[in-house]
Protein backbone atom coordinates (compact mmCIF):
# COMPACT_ATOMS: atom_id res chain seq x y z
CA UNK A 1 0.00 0.00 0.00
CA UNK A 2 1.72 3.71 -0.56
CA UNK A 3 2.24 6.08 1.70
CA UNK A 4 -0.86 8.37 -0.36
CA UNK A 5 -3.23 5.41 0.37
CA UNK A 6 -2.43 5.20 4.07
CA UNK A 7 -2.90 8.91 4.63
CA UNK A 8 -5.83 8.84 2.69
CA UNK A 9 -7.61 6.26 5.16
CA UNK A 10 -6.35 8.07 8.27
CA UNK A 11 -7.86 11.16 7.15
CA UNK A 12 -10.79 9.46 6.43
CA UNK A 13 -11.26 7.73 9.61
CA UNK A 14 -10.19 10.96 11.38
CA UNK A 15 -13.24 12.63 9.34
CA UNK A 16 -15.89 10.11 10.25
CA UNK A 17 -14.79 9.97 14.07
CA UNK A 18 -15.10 14.17 14.11
CA UNK A 19 -18.25 14.11 12.64
CA UNK A 20 -19.80 11.25 15.06
CA UNK A 21 -19.06 13.47 17.70
CA UNK A 22 -19.57 17.01 16.62
CA UNK A 23 -23.01 15.38 15.61
CA UNK A 24 -24.69 14.64 18.48
CA UNK A 25 -24.39 15.62 22.51
CA UNK A 26 -21.71 14.27 24.45
CA UNK A 27 -22.03 12.97 27.92
CA UNK A 28 -19.77 12.06 31.14
CA UNK A 29 -21.17 10.12 33.88
CA UNK A 30 -19.64 11.00 37.33
CA UNK A 31 -20.00 9.47 41.03
CA UNK A 32 -19.08 10.45 44.15
CA UNK A 33 -19.31 8.61 47.84
CA UNK A 34 -18.84 8.37 51.00
CA UNK A 35 -18.73 4.54 53.31
CA UNK A 36 -17.88 3.95 56.71
CA UNK A 37 -18.37 0.36 58.64
CA UNK A 38 -16.96 -0.63 62.01
CA UNK A 39 -17.70 -4.42 63.33
CA UNK A 40 -15.34 -6.50 64.97
CA UNK A 41 -12.41 -8.26 65.13
CA UNK A 42 -9.65 -8.06 61.74
CA UNK A 43 -11.95 -8.20 59.00
CA UNK A 44 -15.47 -7.06 57.64
CA UNK A 45 -17.72 -9.32 57.84
CA UNK A 46 -17.69 -12.01 54.88
CA UNK A 47 -20.56 -10.73 53.56
CA UNK A 48 -19.71 -7.12 53.57
CA UNK A 49 -16.56 -7.56 52.07
CA UNK A 50 -16.89 -10.59 49.53
CA UNK A 51 -17.66 -9.63 45.58
CA UNK A 52 -16.92 -6.05 46.54
CA UNK A 53 -13.95 -5.65 44.15
CA UNK A 54 -11.64 -6.04 46.89
CA UNK A 55 -12.72 -2.15 48.21
CA UNK A 56 -14.34 -3.13 51.60
CA UNK A 57 -11.79 -5.77 53.42
CA UNK A 58 -10.81 -4.28 57.15
CA UNK A 59 -13.20 -4.47 60.13
CA UNK A 60 -13.20 -0.30 60.48
CA UNK A 61 -13.66 1.90 57.07
CA UNK A 62 -13.96 5.66 56.17
CA UNK A 63 -13.42 5.59 52.36
CA UNK A 64 -14.14 8.64 49.84
CA UNK A 65 -14.63 7.04 46.35
CA UNK A 66 -14.75 9.68 43.23
CA UNK A 67 -14.92 8.71 39.69
CA UNK A 68 -15.89 9.60 36.11
CA UNK A 69 -17.22 6.94 32.92
CA UNK A 70 -18.18 7.12 30.02
CA UNK A 71 -19.86 3.84 28.36
CA UNK A 72 -19.80 2.30 24.84
CA UNK A 73 -22.69 2.79 23.09
CA UNK A 74 -23.49 -0.80 22.22
CA UNK A 75 -26.20 0.63 19.21
CA UNK A 76 -23.28 2.05 17.02
CA UNK A 77 -21.05 0.57 14.90
CA UNK A 78 -18.10 2.58 16.45
CA UNK A 79 -17.71 3.68 20.20
CA UNK A 80 -15.10 4.26 22.53
CA UNK A 81 -15.50 4.57 26.30
CA UNK A 82 -12.95 5.62 29.65
CA UNK A 83 -13.30 5.39 33.36
CA UNK A 84 -11.30 7.05 36.20
CA UNK A 85 -11.96 5.55 39.84
CA UNK A 86 -10.55 6.59 43.43
CA UNK A 87 -10.59 5.90 46.62
CA UNK A 88 -9.06 7.35 49.90
CA UNK A 89 -9.44 7.00 53.19
CA UNK A 90 -8.49 5.29 56.39
CA UNK A 91 -8.76 1.31 56.98
CA UNK A 92 -7.94 -0.44 60.29
CA UNK A 93 -5.11 -2.38 60.37
CA UNK A 94 -4.14 -6.53 61.07
CA UNK A 95 -1.13 -7.70 62.51
CA UNK A 96 0.79 -10.55 60.33
CA UNK A 97 3.25 -12.85 61.62
CA UNK A 98 6.56 -12.70 60.50
CA UNK A 99 9.90 -14.51 60.61
CA UNK A 100 13.54 -12.73 60.75
CA UNK A 101 16.64 -15.11 60.25
CA UNK A 102 19.37 -14.41 62.36
CA UNK A 103 17.48 -12.68 65.27
CA UNK A 104 18.22 -15.63 67.72
CA UNK A 105 21.44 -15.11 67.60
CA UNK A 106 20.77 -11.16 68.50
CA UNK A 107 18.99 -13.03 71.44
CA UNK A 108 15.80 -11.84 69.96
CA UNK A 109 12.88 -14.08 68.90
CA UNK A 110 12.94 -14.34 64.83
CA UNK A 111 9.15 -14.08 65.00
CA UNK A 112 7.02 -10.85 65.22
CA UNK A 113 3.65 -9.57 64.21
CA UNK A 114 3.49 -6.47 61.54
CA UNK A 115 0.45 -4.32 61.43
CA UNK A 116 -0.69 -3.89 57.78
CA UNK A 117 -3.48 -2.03 56.73
CA UNK A 118 -4.92 -0.71 53.26
CA UNK A 119 -2.95 1.59 51.31
CA UNK A 120 -4.00 5.35 52.52
CA UNK A 121 -5.32 6.13 48.44
CA UNK A 122 -5.08 3.80 45.31
CA UNK A 123 -6.71 3.57 41.61
CA UNK A 124 -9.64 1.25 41.86
CA UNK A 125 -10.30 2.10 38.03
CA UNK A 126 -8.65 3.51 35.11
CA UNK A 127 -9.07 2.36 31.59
CA UNK A 128 -9.97 3.65 27.79
CA UNK A 129 -12.04 1.35 25.69
CA UNK A 130 -12.85 0.84 21.88
CA UNK A 131 -15.46 -0.91 19.74
CA UNK A 132 -15.78 -1.26 16.27
CA UNK A 133 -19.37 -3.60 15.17
CA UNK A 134 -19.13 -6.49 17.54
CA UNK A 135 -15.43 -6.24 18.65
CA UNK A 136 -13.75 -3.89 21.28
CA UNK A 137 -10.14 -3.12 23.07
CA UNK A 138 -9.61 -2.60 26.35
CA UNK A 139 -6.75 -1.05 27.96
CA UNK A 140 -6.06 -0.58 31.88
CA UNK A 141 -7.94 -1.45 34.95
CA UNK A 142 -12.15 -2.04 34.89
CA UNK A 143 -14.09 -4.05 37.32
CA UNK A 144 -15.95 -6.56 35.32
CA UNK A 145 -17.25 -9.84 37.53
CA UNK A 146 -18.66 -12.45 35.95
CA UNK A 147 -19.62 -13.02 32.62
CA UNK A 148 -23.16 -15.28 33.24
CA UNK A 149 -23.87 -14.81 37.21
CA UNK A 150 -25.15 -11.94 39.25
CA UNK A 151 -22.61 -10.55 40.89
CA UNK A 152 -25.12 -8.90 43.83
CA UNK A 153 -26.48 -12.23 44.65
CA UNK A 154 -24.88 -14.93 43.63
CA UNK A 155 -21.83 -16.49 45.62
CA UNK A 156 -19.42 -15.73 43.04
CA UNK A 157 -17.70 -16.86 39.51
CA UNK A 158 -15.11 -19.94 40.10
CA UNK A 159 -12.77 -18.34 37.38
CA UNK A 160 -13.69 -14.64 37.09
CA UNK A 161 -15.40 -13.01 40.25
CA UNK A 162 -16.22 -9.77 41.31
CA UNK A 163 -14.25 -10.56 44.68
CA UNK A 164 -10.96 -8.72 43.70
CA UNK A 165 -9.41 -4.97 42.62
CA UNK A 166 -9.24 -5.53 38.84
CA UNK A 167 -5.95 -5.90 36.87
CA UNK A 168 -4.13 -3.59 35.13
CA UNK A 169 -4.14 -5.75 32.08
CA UNK A 170 -5.46 -5.24 27.63
CA UNK A 171 -7.92 -7.59 26.62
CA UNK A 172 -9.70 -8.18 23.13
CA UNK A 173 -13.12 -10.13 21.77
CA UNK A 174 -16.45 -10.24 21.34
CA UNK A 175 -18.60 -7.26 23.02
CA UNK A 176 -21.38 -9.21 23.24
CA UNK A 177 -22.88 -12.72 22.10
CA UNK A 178 -22.54 -12.85 18.04
CA UNK A 179 -24.33 -14.68 15.65
CA UNK A 180 -22.43 -17.57 13.85
CA UNK A 181 -23.00 -17.27 10.37
CA UNK A 182 -25.20 -19.04 7.88
CA UNK A 183 -27.11 -20.70 10.91
CA UNK A 184 -29.61 -17.96 11.13
CA UNK A 185 -28.64 -17.19 14.71
CA UNK A 186 -29.29 -20.19 15.98
CA UNK A 187 -26.18 -20.58 17.47
CA UNK A 188 -24.60 -17.09 18.79
CA UNK A 189 -20.60 -16.99 20.55
CA UNK A 190 -18.85 -15.54 22.75
CA UNK A 191 -15.30 -15.16 24.02
CA UNK A 192 -12.15 -12.41 24.85
CA UNK A 193 -8.51 -12.81 25.66
CA UNK A 194 -6.19 -10.52 28.31
CA UNK A 195 -3.06 -10.56 29.51
CA UNK A 196 -2.29 -7.99 32.32
CA UNK A 197 0.34 -7.15 35.30
CA UNK A 198 0.00 -8.76 38.56
CA UNK A 199 0.72 -5.47 40.81
CA UNK A 200 0.43 -6.52 44.31
CA UNK A 201 4.15 -7.47 45.19
CA UNK A 202 4.42 -4.81 48.00
CA UNK A 203 1.23 -5.69 49.33
CA UNK A 204 2.46 -9.82 49.32
CA UNK A 205 5.85 -8.92 50.67
CA UNK A 206 4.53 -7.13 53.48
CA UNK A 207 2.00 -9.78 54.56
CA UNK A 208 4.40 -12.94 53.93
CA UNK A 209 6.27 -14.45 56.87
CA UNK A 210 9.64 -15.72 54.85
CA UNK A 211 9.34 -18.84 56.73
CA UNK A 212 7.79 -21.05 54.75
CA UNK A 213 5.62 -21.97 51.13
CA UNK A 214 7.18 -19.39 48.66
CA UNK A 215 6.40 -16.31 46.99
CA UNK A 216 6.17 -14.86 43.32
CA UNK A 217 7.01 -11.37 42.22
CA UNK A 218 6.39 -9.52 38.76
CA UNK A 219 3.85 -12.34 37.60
CA UNK A 220 2.30 -11.63 34.62
CA UNK A 221 -1.74 -12.38 34.28
CA UNK A 222 -3.68 -13.90 31.45
CA UNK A 223 -7.77 -14.56 30.97
CA UNK A 224 -9.63 -16.21 27.98
CA UNK A 225 -13.02 -17.83 27.33
CA UNK A 226 -15.29 -19.12 25.03
CA UNK A 227 -19.33 -19.65 24.81
CA UNK A 228 -21.47 -20.58 23.04
CA UNK A 229 -25.29 -20.03 23.24
CA UNK A 230 -28.51 -21.28 21.27
CA UNK A 231 -30.76 -18.87 19.91
CA UNK A 232 -31.99 -16.70 23.16
CA UNK A 233 -35.18 -15.73 21.63
CA UNK A 234 -36.56 -19.17 21.83
CA UNK A 235 -38.10 -19.66 25.58
CA UNK A 236 -35.51 -21.93 26.40
CA UNK A 237 -31.94 -21.55 25.34
CA UNK A 238 -28.17 -23.38 26.82
CA UNK A 239 -24.73 -21.52 27.36
CA UNK A 240 -21.67 -23.68 27.71
CA UNK A 241 -18.25 -23.25 27.47
CA UNK A 242 -14.98 -22.91 28.99
CA UNK A 243 -13.34 -19.68 30.54
CA UNK A 244 -9.54 -20.30 31.70
CA UNK A 245 -6.63 -17.83 33.43
CA UNK A 246 -3.44 -18.25 35.26
CA UNK A 247 -0.18 -16.74 36.31
CA UNK A 248 2.87 -16.44 34.20
CA UNK A 249 6.86 -14.80 34.40
CA UNK A 250 8.51 -13.50 37.51
CA UNK A 251 10.50 -14.71 39.93
CA UNK A 252 9.52 -16.90 42.84
CA UNK A 253 11.61 -17.49 46.31
CA UNK A 254 11.45 -20.74 48.39
CA UNK A 255 11.58 -20.70 51.84
CA UNK A 256 11.81 -23.57 54.52
CA UNK A 257 12.23 -23.00 58.25
CA UNK A 258 12.87 -19.50 57.35
CA UNK A 259 16.04 -20.20 54.82
CA UNK A 260 15.40 -19.51 50.95
CA UNK A 261 16.19 -23.16 48.90
CA UNK A 262 15.54 -22.10 45.43
CA UNK A 263 15.21 -18.90 43.24
CA UNK A 264 13.50 -19.38 40.28
CA UNK A 265 13.21 -16.84 37.11
CA UNK A 266 10.29 -17.67 35.03
CA UNK A 267 10.07 -16.76 31.68
CA UNK A 268 7.21 -14.12 30.42
CA UNK A 269 8.82 -13.83 26.77
CA UNK A 270 6.78 -14.80 23.74
CA UNK A 271 7.12 -18.28 23.64
CA UNK A 272 5.27 -18.02 27.01
CA UNK A 273 2.06 -15.96 26.01
CA UNK A 274 1.38 -18.56 23.13
CA UNK A 275 1.89 -21.58 25.88
CA UNK A 276 -0.72 -19.41 27.78
CA UNK A 277 -3.10 -19.01 25.15
CA UNK A 278 -2.98 -22.93 24.29
CA UNK A 279 -2.21 -25.29 26.92
CA UNK A 280 0.44 -28.10 25.47
CA UNK A 281 1.74 -31.13 26.99
CA UNK A 282 5.39 -30.09 27.76
CA UNK A 283 6.62 -32.63 29.78
CA UNK A 284 7.76 -30.79 33.32
CA UNK A 285 5.60 -27.75 31.84
CA UNK A 286 2.42 -29.72 31.98
CA UNK A 287 0.66 -26.82 31.42
CA UNK A 288 2.50 -23.57 31.14
CA UNK A 289 2.57 -20.92 34.25
CA UNK A 290 -0.32 -21.57 36.79
CA UNK A 291 -3.38 -22.18 34.78
CA UNK A 292 -6.76 -22.97 35.98
CA UNK A 293 -10.47 -22.48 34.83
CA UNK A 294 -13.91 -24.14 34.46
CA UNK A 295 -16.50 -25.35 32.46
CA UNK A 296 -19.41 -23.89 32.44
CA UNK A 297 -23.08 -24.66 31.62
CA UNK A 298 -26.12 -22.58 32.01
CA UNK A 299 -29.74 -23.33 31.19
CA UNK A 300 -32.31 -20.61 30.80
CA UNK A 301 -36.49 -20.81 30.27
CA UNK A 302 -38.43 -17.61 30.08
CA UNK A 303 -41.58 -17.96 31.35
CA UNK A 304 -44.84 -16.49 29.62
CA UNK A 305 -44.66 -13.47 31.49
CA UNK A 306 -41.10 -12.74 30.90
CA UNK A 307 -39.86 -13.53 33.96
CA UNK A 308 -36.88 -16.22 33.71
CA UNK A 309 -35.23 -19.36 35.30
CA UNK A 310 -31.45 -20.51 35.18
CA UNK A 311 -30.16 -23.56 36.38
CA UNK A 312 -26.29 -23.59 35.82
CA UNK A 313 -23.37 -25.56 36.79
CA UNK A 314 -19.82 -24.46 37.06
CA UNK A 315 -16.94 -27.57 36.84
CA UNK A 316 -13.62 -25.88 38.21
CA UNK A 317 -10.10 -27.84 37.20
CA UNK A 318 -6.69 -26.84 37.84
CA UNK A 319 -5.15 -29.21 35.36
CA UNK A 320 -6.01 -32.33 32.89
CA UNK A 321 -8.09 -34.52 35.57
CA UNK A 322 -10.49 -31.59 36.33
CA UNK A 323 -11.14 -30.85 32.50
CA UNK A 324 -11.83 -34.43 32.18
CA UNK A 325 -14.68 -34.34 34.96
CA UNK A 326 -12.28 -36.51 37.24
CA UNK A 327 -13.20 -34.52 40.18
CA UNK A 328 -16.41 -35.97 40.92
CA UNK A 329 -19.15 -33.32 42.30
CA UNK A 330 -17.37 -30.45 42.85
CA UNK A 331 -18.33 -27.12 41.45
CA UNK A 332 -20.90 -24.37 42.07
CA UNK A 333 -24.62 -25.55 41.32
CA UNK A 334 -27.14 -22.75 41.04
CA UNK A 335 -30.56 -21.82 40.47
CA UNK A 336 -31.61 -18.12 39.39
CA UNK A 337 -35.44 -16.94 39.15
CA UNK A 338 -35.03 -13.01 37.49
CA UNK A 339 -38.32 -11.31 37.50
CA UNK A 340 -39.68 -9.67 34.10
CA UNK A 341 -39.64 -6.14 36.16
CA UNK A 342 -38.73 -4.82 39.61
CA UNK A 343 -40.63 -5.94 42.64
CA UNK A 344 -41.01 -7.23 46.17
CA UNK A 345 -38.89 -10.25 44.65
CA UNK A 346 -36.84 -8.84 41.53
CA UNK A 347 -34.29 -11.78 42.17
CA UNK A 348 -33.32 -14.81 43.63
CA UNK A 349 -30.37 -17.86 43.95
CA UNK A 350 -29.61 -20.92 45.65
CA UNK A 351 -26.63 -22.32 44.91
CA UNK A 352 -24.38 -25.59 46.65
CA UNK A 353 -20.88 -25.51 46.48
CA UNK A 354 -18.40 -28.86 46.51
CA UNK A 355 -14.80 -28.11 46.26
CA UNK A 356 -13.71 -32.03 48.65
CA UNK A 357 -13.12 -34.15 45.84
CA UNK A 358 -10.21 -32.57 43.76
CA UNK A 359 -9.80 -35.28 41.52
CA UNK A 360 -8.74 -37.75 44.76
CA UNK A 361 -5.86 -37.40 47.51
CA UNK A 362 -2.91 -38.38 45.67
CA UNK A 363 -1.04 -36.58 42.97
CA UNK A 364 2.43 -38.02 41.38
CA UNK A 365 3.54 -36.95 37.42
CA UNK A 366 6.72 -38.66 36.71
CA UNK A 367 7.55 -36.07 34.32
CA UNK A 368 8.23 -34.19 38.04
CA UNK A 369 11.03 -36.31 39.23
CA UNK A 370 13.60 -36.69 36.40
CA UNK A 371 15.61 -39.82 36.64
CA UNK A 372 12.41 -41.66 39.01
CA UNK A 373 11.72 -45.52 38.11
CA UNK A 374 7.59 -44.51 38.68
CA UNK A 375 6.73 -44.54 35.39
CA UNK A 376 2.83 -44.56 36.69
CA UNK A 377 0.91 -40.97 36.95
CA UNK A 378 -1.89 -40.28 39.39
CA UNK A 379 -3.69 -36.99 38.62
CA UNK A 380 -5.29 -35.84 42.08
CA UNK A 381 -4.96 -33.56 44.70
CA UNK A 382 -6.02 -30.85 42.59
CA UNK A 383 -5.39 -28.22 45.31
CA UNK A 384 -7.62 -25.64 44.17
CA UNK A 385 -6.29 -21.75 43.83
CA UNK A 386 -2.64 -22.83 45.09
CA UNK A 387 0.40 -23.55 42.86
CA UNK A 388 3.75 -24.88 43.32
CA UNK A 389 5.30 -22.16 41.92
CA UNK A 390 3.05 -18.92 41.94
CA UNK A 391 1.24 -16.55 43.91
CA UNK A 392 -2.21 -18.51 44.85
CA UNK A 393 -4.94 -17.34 42.62
CA UNK A 394 -5.60 -13.89 44.51
CA UNK A 395 -5.13 -9.88 43.92
CA UNK A 396 -4.08 -7.80 47.32
CA UNK A 397 -4.97 -10.74 49.10
CA UNK A 398 -8.94 -11.31 47.37
CA UNK A 399 -9.60 -14.65 45.49
CA UNK A 400 -9.86 -13.41 42.02
CA UNK A 401 -12.42 -16.88 41.61
CA UNK A 402 -15.04 -17.78 44.77
CA UNK A 403 -14.85 -15.72 47.50
CA UNK A 404 -16.42 -18.58 49.33
CA UNK A 405 -13.20 -20.47 49.90
CA UNK A 406 -11.46 -17.91 52.70
CA UNK A 407 -8.66 -15.58 50.52
CA UNK A 408 -5.11 -15.65 51.59
CA UNK A 409 -5.74 -12.27 53.35
CA UNK A 410 -7.29 -13.89 56.48
CA UNK A 411 -3.74 -15.92 57.10
CA UNK A 412 -2.73 -13.53 59.91
CA UNK A 413 0.01 -16.27 60.07
CA UNK A 414 1.45 -14.54 56.98
CA UNK A 415 1.15 -17.66 54.13
CA UNK A 416 0.15 -16.27 50.74
CA UNK A 417 -1.76 -19.54 50.18
CA UNK A 418 -5.45 -20.66 50.34
CA UNK A 419 -5.19 -22.82 53.65
CA UNK A 420 -8.74 -24.43 53.33
CA UNK A 421 -10.02 -24.83 49.80
CA UNK A 422 -11.50 -27.87 50.42
CA UNK A 423 -14.89 -26.54 51.41
CA UNK A 424 -18.56 -27.72 51.19
CA UNK A 425 -21.68 -25.17 51.82
CA UNK A 426 -24.95 -23.72 50.66
CA UNK A 427 -25.19 -19.84 49.66
CA UNK A 428 -28.86 -18.07 49.03
CA UNK A 429 -29.41 -14.49 48.02
CA UNK A 430 -32.68 -12.60 47.26
CA UNK A 431 -33.29 -8.81 46.27
CA UNK A 432 -36.29 -6.48 45.57
CA UNK A 433 -37.83 -3.33 45.43
CA UNK A 434 -41.12 -1.79 47.11
CA UNK A 435 -43.64 -0.14 44.29
CA UNK A 436 -42.13 3.43 43.23
CA UNK A 437 -38.48 2.28 43.58
CA UNK A 438 -37.29 4.47 46.61
CA UNK A 439 -36.93 1.42 48.93
CA UNK A 440 -35.07 -1.66 47.57
CA UNK A 441 -33.26 -4.64 49.80
CA UNK A 442 -30.93 -7.28 49.36
CA UNK A 443 -29.81 -10.17 51.68
CA UNK A 444 -27.37 -13.04 51.38
CA UNK A 445 -27.21 -16.03 53.64
CA UNK A 446 -24.86 -18.79 53.58
CA UNK A 447 -23.36 -21.79 55.48
CA UNK A 448 -19.57 -23.42 54.79
CA UNK A 449 -17.14 -26.12 56.01
CA UNK A 450 -13.67 -26.40 55.63
CA UNK A 451 -11.16 -29.34 55.55
CA UNK A 452 -8.07 -27.57 54.50
CA UNK A 453 -6.12 -28.70 51.47
CA UNK A 454 -5.31 -31.93 49.58
CA UNK A 455 -1.61 -31.56 50.93
CA UNK A 456 -2.63 -30.12 54.31
CA UNK A 457 -5.94 -31.14 55.99
CA UNK A 458 -7.14 -29.97 59.14
CA UNK A 459 -7.10 -32.10 62.44
CA UNK A 460 -10.59 -30.55 62.72
CA UNK A 461 -13.40 -29.16 60.15
CA UNK A 462 -14.03 -25.60 60.51
CA UNK A 463 -17.41 -23.88 59.80
CA UNK A 464 -19.32 -20.35 59.29
CA UNK A 465 -22.80 -19.33 58.76
CA UNK A 466 -22.81 -15.49 57.11
CA UNK A 467 -25.30 -13.53 56.90
CA UNK A 468 -25.98 -9.78 55.60
CA UNK A 469 -28.81 -7.90 54.92
CA UNK A 470 -29.04 -4.35 53.04
CA UNK A 471 -31.28 -1.44 52.78
CA UNK A 472 -30.93 0.78 50.05
CA UNK A 473 -33.00 4.20 50.19
CA UNK A 474 -33.43 6.58 46.62
CA UNK A 475 -35.47 9.87 47.58
CA UNK A 476 -37.41 11.11 44.09
CA UNK A 477 -36.23 14.40 45.58
CA UNK A 478 -32.90 14.26 44.59
CA UNK A 479 -32.20 12.14 41.60
CA UNK A 480 -29.02 10.45 41.92
CA UNK A 481 -28.79 10.48 45.21
CA UNK A 482 -28.48 6.75 47.18
CA UNK A 483 -28.62 5.88 50.70
CA UNK A 484 -27.29 2.35 51.23
CA UNK A 485 -27.12 0.52 55.02
CA UNK A 486 -25.77 -2.85 55.52
CA UNK A 487 -25.90 -5.61 58.61
CA UNK A 488 -23.49 -8.40 58.32
CA UNK A 489 -22.16 -11.49 60.53
CA UNK A 490 -19.99 -14.68 60.86
CA UNK A 491 -20.77 -17.45 63.18
CA UNK A 492 -18.15 -20.31 63.55
CA UNK A 493 -14.49 -20.75 63.53
CA UNK A 494 -13.94 -20.34 59.74
CA UNK A 495 -14.16 -16.24 60.25
CA UNK A 496 -14.27 -16.24 63.96
CA UNK A 497 -17.79 -14.41 65.59
CA UNK A 498 -17.66 -11.06 63.73
CA UNK A 499 -20.60 -8.83 63.12
CA UNK A 500 -20.30 -5.25 61.54
CA UNK A 501 -22.07 -2.62 59.65
CA UNK A 502 -22.21 -0.37 56.86
CA UNK A 503 -23.21 3.01 56.12
CA UNK A 504 -22.72 4.36 51.98
CA UNK A 505 -23.98 7.58 50.74
CA UNK A 506 -23.64 7.74 46.69
CA UNK A 507 -24.53 10.12 44.66
CA UNK A 508 -23.97 10.36 40.50
CA UNK A 509 -25.06 11.89 37.91
CA UNK A 510 -24.29 13.18 34.27
CA UNK A 511 -22.37 16.13 32.68
CA UNK A 512 -23.62 16.64 28.64
CA UNK A 513 -22.03 18.86 26.56
CA UNK A 514 -22.78 20.11 23.03
CA UNK A 515 -26.66 20.42 23.47
CA UNK A 516 -28.28 21.94 20.97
Amino acid sequence: MTPIRNKSRLLAIAALLAAGTASAEYSVDYHGGLLGSFGGGNFAPYYMSANRYGTVTQSGNALLRIGVSRDIDRSKRFSYGFGADFIGGYGSSTDYLGYCAGMEEAGMSPWDWNPEQPAAAWVQQLYGEVKYRSLFLSVGMKERGSALLDNSLSSGDMTHSANARPIPEVRAGFLDFTDIPWINGWVQLQGEISYGKMMDNKYNEKRYNYYNYHINTGALYTYKRLYFRTKPSMPFSVTVGMQSAGFFGGTTATYEKGEVTNVTHLSRGPKMFLKMLVPTDGGAEYYAGSSLGSWDIFFRYRLRNNATLRAYLQKPFENGSGIGFMNGFDGLWGLEYKAAAPGWVSGAVVEYIDLTNQSGPNHWDPDDFPGTTKGSESTGADDYYNNFEYNSFANYGMSLGTPFIPSPIYNTNGCLQFLNNRVRGFHVGIEGEAPGGQWAYRALGGYRKGWGTPFTPLLEPTSSTSVMVEGKYRPTSVKGLEVALQLAGDKGSMFGDHFGALLAVRYSGTFTFGKK
